[in-house]
C-alpha cells in the first residue's frame, strides 16, 4: 500500500483550500471518461459532453492527449495535477488562470517524460512533438469556461460547505475523524501513518512538507506533489478529493410524515437536508422554496435551537445541531 508518515509540524501546517483548477479537470476527467458519480452528474454530461466530444472531433492530437494524460492505467500525467497554487485568491474564479500557469510552463521534455509514466511506455508519434502542456491547458480553459465557471459559485459554496464539515469533526475528533470517507483507500493506519492509496508504493516522509485537502464537487480525485525545488524549501502535498454534501448529489429523501406534521412541511425538509452544512442558497435550490420561507424556516429551527449557524468564507452556513440530529434519528426509528 502507499502511505505517507505525517508528524504534528505536518498536521499543524495542513489546511483545506478550494481551487478552481482542481475543480476543472475532475470536470475533464469526468466529460472524457463518460463517467457521471450520480443522476444529477449524468445530466450535467448529457449537457456538456456532446460539445466537449465535438471539439475533440476537431483536434485529433488533443483527442489522442487526453486519455494519455488522465492515465488509462490510473496513473495521471504529474503536470496535468498541480498542487494548487494560493498566490491569487478570488471568489469569482478569478484564480483559476494563474492555476493554470503552471501547467502551460512545464517543460516539454518534462511534459513527455509524465506522460511516458502514465502511458506505461513510449508515446504514440503524434505526442512527440512540442507545445503538448499548452494543449492541455487550453482544453482545460475551455472545460472551465464552458462547464464550470457559469457555475463556480454554487460550486465554491458546496466546497466550503464540505470544508465546513470537516473542520468541525477535526476539531471535535481529530484528523482521523476530518478524513473519514475521503476516499475508500485512505484511512488512518496509526503511528503517525496516513495510507492514501491501495498501490504498491514505498512510503514517504513528510516531516517539514505541507499538507492541502482540496474538496471538488465531481466525483474524482487524486494525490499531487510538488517537484523537488519547484516551491522553494518547503515541499507541498495535496489530496483532492470529491467532497460530500454535495448539491450535484443523489436525490434527498422526503422528511418523515411525523417530522413534518411537528414542524410543518417545508420546516421538516429543511431539517432533513442539513445533515452537512449548506447556505440559503443551497437550500432554496434543493427545496424549491422561496428565499423567505426558507430564511423564515431557518430562524425559526435556529430559535429551537436544532440548528447551527457559521461563517466560511463569503457564505453562511447551517447545519443541525445535536438537538436536531437526535430528533431526526427519532423519525428514523
Amino acid at each position: 500500500m502507499g502511505w505517507w508518515e505525517v508528524n504534528a509540524d505536518t498536521l499543524a501546517s495542513s489546511r483545506f483550500v478550494v481551487s478552481p483548477l482542481c475543480e476543472t479537470t475532475a470536470s475533464l476527467m469526468v466529460l472524457e471518461g463518460n463517467s457521471p458519480a450520480h443522476p444529477a452528474e449524468r445530466r450535467w454530461l448529457d449537457s456538456h459532453g456532446p460539445a466537449y466530444r465535438e471539439r475533440l472531433a476537431a483536434d485529433p492530437v488533443t483527442a489522442l492527449l487526453v486519455p494519455v494524460a488522465l492515465g488509462r492505467h490510473r496513473w495521471t500525467a504529474d503536470f496535468l495535477t498541480p498542487v494548487p497554487s494560493r498566490e491569487v485568491e478570488a471568489p469569482d474564479g478569478g484564480e483559476f488562470y494563474a492555476e493554470l500557469e503552471q501547467i502551460r510552463e512545464t517543460p516539454d521534455g518534462t511534459a513527455r517524460t509524465d506522460l511516458e509514466t502514465a502511458h506505461r511506455g513510449p508515446l504514440p508519434g503524434p505526442l512527440l512533438g512540442p507545445g503538448l502542456p499548452d494543449r492541455l491547458a487550453d482544453l482545460l480553459e475551455w472545460v472551465w469556461r464552458e462547464t464550470v465557471a457559469p457555475d463556480w459559485l454554487r460550486r465554491r459554496r458546496v466546497m466550503e460547505a464540505d470544508v465546513v464539515a470537516r473542520t468541525g469533526r477535526l476539531s471535535r475528533s481529530g484528523w482521523a475523524a476530518a478524513l473519514d470517507d475521503i476516499h475508500p483507500e485512505m484511512r488512518w493506519l496509526g503511528g503517525n501513518r496516513l495510507q492514501v492509496n491501495a498501490r504498491d508504493l514505498p512510503p514517504r516522509r513528510l516531516a517539514g512538507a505541507q499538507l492541502l485537502f482540496v474538496p471538488v464537487t465531481p466525483g474524482k480525485g487524486w494525490i499531487s506533489t510538488d517537484r523537488a525545488g519547484s516551491r522553494g524549501t518547503v515541499l507541498r502535498n495535496a489530496v483532492v478529493y470529491p467532497c460530500s454534501g454535495s448539491l450535484a448529489g443523489a436525490e434527498r429523501a422526503a422528511a418523515p410524515e411525523a417530522l413534518a406534521r411537528l414542524l410543518g412541511a417545508g420546516r421538516a425538509s429543511v431539517l432533513m437536508l442539513l445533515d452537512s452544512p449548506m447556505s440559503t442558497t443551497h437550500l432554496v435550490a434543493l427545496t424549491g422554496q422561496g428565499l423567505g420561507s426558507v430564511g423564515r424556516h431557518l430562524k425559526v429551527l435556529l430559535d429551537a435551537g436544532l440548528v447551527g449557524r457559521r461563517r466560511a468564507g463569503r457564505s453562511v452556513l447551517y447545519d443541525r445541531s445535536a438537538v436536531g440530529d437526535a430528533l431526526v434519528r427519532v423519525q428514523d426509528r
